[in-house]
């Protein structure tokens, strides 16, 4: 069973970025893609499932016709839940502090 949803979600497929910590305190990183974004969660489209409560940082990278200049939200949550099997692969995330920023230039 899903846990509810608090938030109304916005249908989003923008290029994102997870990295959390394996069990070991080991580093992960992942590209993927959002599938929906609201002020308290997020659901992202990764071929990986970090355990349930994981504490995970997403970025996304916004385009710059929707900001003028290049801008990423940077979200810090936790993992809620996996997408069902026969689903697309992914997971769903509560966003517990978010911050917009200047994206940095690529080099």
């Amino acid at each position: 069973m899903r846990p509810p949803r608090t938030g109304y979600r916005i249908p989003v497929a923008l290029p994102a970025e997870i990295r959390w910590k394996n069990r070991k305190g080991g580093n992960r990183q992942m590209r993927g893609t959002t599938g929906n974004i609201s002020g308290t969660g997020l659901f992202m489209a990764v071929p990986v499932r970090p355990r349930l409560e994981t504490p995970i940082t997403v970025k996304v990278i916004l385009p710059t016709h929707v900001a003028k200049i290049p801008v990423e939200l940077l979200c810090k949550g936790r993992v809620i839940r996996w997408n069902l099997p026969g689903e697309v692969p992914g997971l769903g995330a509560t966003i517990d502090d978010y911050e917009l920023r200047p994206a940095a230039r690529p080099s």
